[in-house]
């Protein structure tokens, strides 16, 4: 993902700023997924992995990236709560 563009990108919700999800991040997302037990906000159940997704500076929400487009939109974000 274009860093230029990471700089000026915030969270529609919270308006923190936001990051590229590390590896361990992705990891944790993923292996919630596969379980079956990771929804975004709209209650959708998630069935796919992420190879790519934005964190908010605090951690608390995740927004995916798909074809290196940032999917940000309040219903399609994850709470990251629910990966533990």
């Amino acid at each position: 993902m274009d860093k230029r563009l990471l700089a000026i990108l915030c969270c529609p919700v919270t308006h923190k700023g936001l990051q590229l999800a590390k590896r361990t991040t992705l990891k944790d997302v993923n292996a919630a997924i596969e379980a079956g037990k990771l929804c975004n906000r709209d209650g959708r159940l998630l069935a796919e992995p992420l190879s790519e997704a934005l964190v908010t500076d605090d951690g608390k929400l995740l927004y995916p990236v798909t074809n290196g487009i940032p999917v940000l939109l309040e219903g399609e974000s994850v709470n990251m709560e629910q990966v533990t």
